[in-house]
């Protein structure tokens, strides 16, 4: 693939956002309750990148946004925020190896998003700082350019910041895994705790998402005693955060 301009080095952005092309695009699969189950698999490439990006939020709201009536109005509710999926997929266009004949691969499951972009990071640029948008190095600075002024990035380098602030209120985060190769990032179905006591966060953040625990496994981690944490484990069961699962000694919770 020759996406190199001989002159600067820049990507050959001219031929990515042609209407038709030979670059690879991206690639999603929807996946059932499994990875063995797949309910939908769709390529976008040889097409514009514009084309791309603007087609795989399309089917980001087929599965991560719908709408509720209240009263008399309808309002449109994100499983997953759409501008943090909109910030991973632009991050994943602008900072791509783009000779390398890949796709950028979306996982979508139920409760989270895999993006995977080929390349790994710009040399120039550390993991720390890529993580912590302490720098930006455009490896694609006339393809970036071009996003910035279409509105589809804010500033350069902030991408992975923004990501994480737009999950500030959510129990489960954003991750991010940087390889030589690749750049995964991981967005979570959104769970909400803004409206959790000081209280109910303390005993939230003695459980597990993956190890039911029982109450005497609880209460050590917390401040209070077991009838407190008792009465508190009820409430976030209430407010559909936990799960309680047996009855009497053999009752145990677990993050919902």
């Amino acid at each position: 693939l020759n996406l190199y301009d001989n002159n600067n080095g820049y990507n050959n952005a001219a031929g990515l956002l042609a209407d038709t092309n030979d670059f690879p695009g991206v690639d999603i699969i929807k996946f059932g309750e499994n990875i063995s189950v797949i309910q939908k698999r769709i390529t976008f490439d040889h097409m514009s990148i514009l084309e791309v990006y603007k087609k795989s939020l399309e089917v980001f709201r087929d599965y991560y946004r719908y709408e509720v009536i209240e009263g008399f109005e309808r309002k449109n509710v994100e499983k997953i925020p759409e501008a943090a999926f909109r910030e991973a997929i632009a991050n994943g266009l602008i900072h791509r190896m783009w000779d390398v004949n890949s796709h950028i691969r979306i996982s979508m499951f139920d409760n989270y998003i895999d993006i995977v972009s080929p390349g790994g990071l710009p040399s120039g640029i550390s993991e720390e700082e890529y993580l912590n948008g302490k720098t930006s190095v455009l490896r694609n600075r006339n393809l970036a350019n071009v996003f910035y002024r279409l509105g589809f990035v804010e500033i350069f380098g902030t991408g992975i910041t923004r990501i994480k602030q737009l999950y500030e209120s959510s129990f489960v985060k954003p991750r991010f895994e940087v390889s030589e190769n690749t750049i995964k990032i991981e967005l979570p179905v959104f769970e909400d705790i803004s409206d959790l006591t000081d209280d109910e966060h303390l005993v939230l953040k003695a459980l597990s998402k993956t190890v039911l625990k029982s109450i005497s496994e609880i209460v050590p981690s917390t401040p209070f005693g077991k009838s407190k944490v008792s009465s508190l484990l009820k409430i976030l069961e209430k407010k559909g955060v936990v799960l309680i699962q047996g009855k009497g000694r053999s009752t145990k919770y677990i993050i919902k």
